[in-house]
């Protein structure tokens, strides 16, 4: 159960790396106001209509958004407060320690066998439970 918990968080921790450091660009083709296609690996697709250059009257825009990803990754943990220091600390304490394992109970006498019954010792002495 302690190593699947610490699997699935390294493995969570490395997405999150990875999809805060990635970079990517959103292109838009708009036609007039309505908004023909959007790509974000791949070339926009254009409304089919081509522009002329002596024309003045543009129904046509690109419009490109970019999302740039964090460049720096190195977090210090001298960079914290006293005080965040110590609920760090603390926090993570009381963490890992609440996914203790709880003590395998012993069964002392698992590996013996119940004693043969001869005789049934209830009716033999008439003693009944009421």
């Amino acid at each position: 159960m302690k190593e699947a918990f610490r699997q699935l968080s390294s493995l969570m921790l490395a997405l999150l790396v990875m999809f805060s450091t990635m970079s990517f660009t959103v292109e838009k083709h708009f036609c007039g106001e309505h908004l023909v296609d959007k790509a974000v690996f791949s070339e926009v697709k254009t409304c089919g209509m081509q522009m002329n250059a002596m024309t003045d009257g543009h129904c046509c825009s690109n419009e490109q958004t970019s999302v740039e990803g964090q460049d720096e990754l190195k977090i210090s943990f001298d960079s914290f407060d006293f005080h965040q220091q110590v609920f760090l600390s603390t926090f993570a304490y009381s963490y890992f320690n609440l996914f203790e394992p709880s003590p395998q109970q012993v069964i002392p006498f698992k590996d013996y066998s119940p004693p043969l019954l001869v005789y049934d010792i209830q009716l033999q002495d008439q003693v009944f439970l009421i």
